[in-house]
């Protein structure tokens, strides 16, 4: 802002008053980052999140490992509050809760006891029932807390101390995966198997430029912990990790079980993840038993296809689910002979058993800053925080082991001269000082020797106290060894990798198995039919070709605006005022008995737009799509078509231009006539104009004057066109052939010339 407008906002009278709006944006910043790093995101370092992170504390402060007797988690989260986290109790025990559900993490932090929540979205109980401690698994976060290997930081308050990240000994935000959304950005984590991200860590530690190709092979996808079936390509997943983003495919997993008699029944075990059988059932009753939508006195054509096609094939559903089967869903045809691919398929199509899985690896790296990371560059970055956490242990263990060498050297002094030892304490008023002077000893090495126990002065004593000498002395060497060559540290990290993975690891629950989706395509007759299409936009079809359109009948006030010969399996494009195209099947139209249906109960329809044209046929029919103002494209139907029910933004118009019925191009057809409001005539070569796949404005055909349009345009194969009109009060043909239409070939943008016929009010049409 301007700091002449600092007067609009400050008080004049003090000089440090702040200008509004420089304020409100420190103000936002402050709290976006806040956000960002205290709230959503998790560390690349441990995988936690803060709330997270000082559960796991506190829970080890209370002594509340894996052999412990478990509390109340009232207890916990009162701890967690009243030292290190002072916020909301319900989002904390949320937090809580999540990490002790063995379906949202792949390997659970803490062990609860009581009721944690279902996979069915089924609500946790209140804190004050359930019971919780940590896992064994939660020690790979906690073990090396109180060796010197992270930092400290006050608490809110400054009560406490609490750790700024926990010295993870496996990379355990890819092993649990994270989900959250901040300011500005949003994480979205997979979990992973143990065994396949510590070979992989394992063979970066060894060669830092591995390949891709091998990495993606040690870690092949996320691993779940409901298992499922990812069927996503190697390609897409290895693209995805490369580039921190993506979308892979999930589905669940299936059995078929034989009955008696030849019956069988399908039974789905796994479910991908954001699916549960209590929402599969959900869509199960909504594709059975639709409601119908606001705004519609009846269900729609989709809703009662889709409701006969379900209902065909399936004849009940049950959830089996319990103790010994965290999943088991049981599907019954409505009759043995129902093919089954088919069945798997209709269920795949219309439930969330399958479905996509969105990846974000949006996370606050070894440099305190949140982006978006590839897998390689968090197994490097991990690699780096474990590696300094290696180093920092290793130093803390050696001044442990130096200091400890340090006072039995002393205490070798008190064994190797024990009669004048107590004879200078006896003797001196300041015995630490007296034996410090006599035996060249320190501070430290004095006031532990005034500490001994005079049990310790005896011979037995003496022998311990050299063997202990000696091991310190061997593990001081192996130590500085560490410290003083990289190879060996990088052996005791891959050691210590190894030696947990084969603790905590386990098989891969999620199979990978590249498939295609499951498409639900109707089985349709391919026949001829005739698609009448009415000026207010009514639709039906007809069986057959050529049919006498004088014979059709409309609702008073409406009229024919075509006949559409094309085939079943083709599909009807409606173009609105706008340019946006919209897509029906012609297998969905109603039948010729009634009056048919409007095309806008089959589609969603922009406001305020409404429908000016419709084409139908094959997908690779080739039209001219053109407007008034003289602008247009070639393309083809496969181009207009979209599956989604609000349509495509296809044709751009210019203000006050509309849109000219769509031409059918055949095969021989080589160009283009075009008659204008006043009277000029221009044909022009079809090769001159554009060929657009994506739509847009196209190019300009022909030059117009103002207030002209285009009001007549055709197709001209080798026979010409015809124009049709009265000739001596007579209703005549004339045709025109390619001589007599030679004087008005010309260029594309040109703007022809007035068209001379001896018929008077021509309808211009192909030959």
């Amino acid at each position: 802002m301007d700091t002449t407008q600092a007067g609009l906002f400050d008080s004049g009278d003090d000089g440090d008053s702040l200008v509004l709006g420089y304020y409100a944006e420190q103000a936002y910043l402050d709290y976006a980052v806040s956000v960002v790093r205290g709230r959503a995101l998790p560390d690349v370092a441990d995988g936690q999140k803060p709330v997270q992170r000082r559960i796991l504390y506190a829970m080890d402060a209370m002594g509340l490992g894996p052999g412990s007797k478990p509390v109340k988690s009232a207890r916990v989260v009162g701890d967690v509050l009243g030292k290190y986290h002072p916020h909301g109790d319900q989002a904390a025990y949320d937090a809580m809760v999540r990490m002790a559900q063995d379906f949202s993490l792949r390997y659970p932090l803490i062990d609860g006891q009581g009721n944690f929540g279902s996979r069915d979205g089924d609500n946790a109980a209140a804190m004050r029932y359930t019971e919780a401690r940590l896992t064994p698994f939660s020690r790979v976060l906690l073990d090396e807390l109180g060796e010197g290997t992270v930092d400290f930081i006050p608490n809110y308050d400054g009560s406490q101390k609490e750790p700024v990240l926990l010295p993870a000994r496996l990379p355990v935000m890819l092993l649990n995966g994270a989900s959250g959304i901040a300011v500005g950005m949003a994480t979205e984590i997979p979990s992973h198997n143990l065994r396949e991200v510590a070979q992989a860590c394992v063979a970066l530690l060894k060669n830092p430029k591995l390949p891709d190709e091998t990495l993606h092979e040690l870690i092949p996808g996320p691993d779940f912990a409901g298992g499922g079936q990812i069927i996503s390509s190697p390609e897409d997943i290895a693209h995805i990790y490369a580039n921190g983003r993506g979308s892979i495919k999930a589905r669940a997993r299936w059995r078929f079980e034989e009955l008696a008699r030849g019956q069988w029944q399908l039974v789905v075990y796994e479910l991908p993840p954001g699916t549960s059988s209590q929402k599969i059932l959900e869509e199960i009753e909504d594709r059975t038993n639709p409601k119908v939508k606001a705004g519609k006195k009846s269900l729609t054509a989709d809703q009662q296809q889709t409701k006969a096609l379900v209902l065909g094939l399936l004849d009940a559903v049950r959830d089996e689910s319990g103790k010994d089967d965290a999943v088991r869903l049981v599907f019954e045809p409505k009759t043995s002979r129902v093919d089954r691919d088919e069945f798997v398929n209709l269920l795949l199509a219309q439930t969330g058993m399958e479905g996509s899985v969105s990846i974000n690896l949006v996370c606050i790296g070894t440099d305190s800053r949140p982006a978006q990371r590839p897998l390689r560059r968090i197994l490097t970055e991990w690699l780096g925080f474990r590696t300094e956490t290696v180093t920092r242990r290793t130093r803390y263990r050696l001044d442990k082991v130096t200091d400890r060498i340090h006072v039995l050297e002393g205490r070798m002094v008190v064994y190797l001269n024990v009669d004048e030892v107590i004879q200078t304490i006896r003797e001196s008023d300041e015995p630490r000082a007296a034996l410090m002077q006599r035996f060249d000893l320190s501070e430290r090495q004095a006031e532990d020797i005034l500490e001994m126990r005079l049990r310790q002065l005896a011979r037995l004593e003496g022998f311990k106290i050299e063997k202990e000498l000696a091991e310190q002395k061997d593990q001081q060497k192996r130590l500085q060894e560490l410290l003083d060559n990289p190879s060996s540290l990088k052996r005791m990290i891959i050691k210590e990798i190894e030696a947990d993975a084969k603790q905590y690891g386990d098989d891969r629950r999620t199979l990978i198995e590249a498939a295609e989706r499951a498409v639900l395509e109707n089985r349709v007759v391919d026949e001829p039919v005739t698609v009448i299409v009415s000026q207010k936009g009514w639709l039906r079809s007809r069986q057959g070709h050529g049919h006498d359109a004088s014979q059709f009948n409309f609702k008073v006030g409406d009229a024919m605006y075509d006949a559409i010969e094309c085939r079943s399996t083709d599909n009807l494009v409606a173009i609105s005022n706008t340019g946006r195209v919209y897509t029906v099947a012609v297998s969905s139209l109603p039948s010729a008995r009634g009056d048919g249906q409007p095309v806008t109960s089959m589609i969603d329809l922009e406001p305020g737009a409404r429908i000016v044209q419709m084409v139908a046929g094959a997908e690779s029919g080739r039209y001219l799509v053109g407007t008034r103002l003289g602008y247009g494209f070639i393309t083809t139907l496969k181009d207009m078509t979209t599956r989604q029910r609000a349509g495509k933004q296809f044709v751009n118009l210019e203000k006050d231009d509309t849109l000219l019925k769509p031409l059918v191009l055949a095969g021989d057809d080589r160009q283009l006539a075009m008659l204008t409001g006043k009277g000029r005539f221009l044909v022009v070569e079809l090769a001159e104009l554009k060929t657009l796949s994506g739509g847009g404005r196209g190019t300009v055909l022909m030059g117009l004057d103002a207030g002209d349009g285009i009001a007549q345009w055709v197709a001209a194969g080798p026979a010409g066109i015809v124009a049709e009109g009265v000739y001596r009060n007579k209703q005549t043909e004339q045709l025109l052939d390619a001589g007599e239409l030679a004087p008005y070939v010309g260029k594309r943008a040109r703007k022809g010339r007035a068209l001379s016929l001896k018929v008077k009010q021509p309808v211009l049409r192909r030959a």
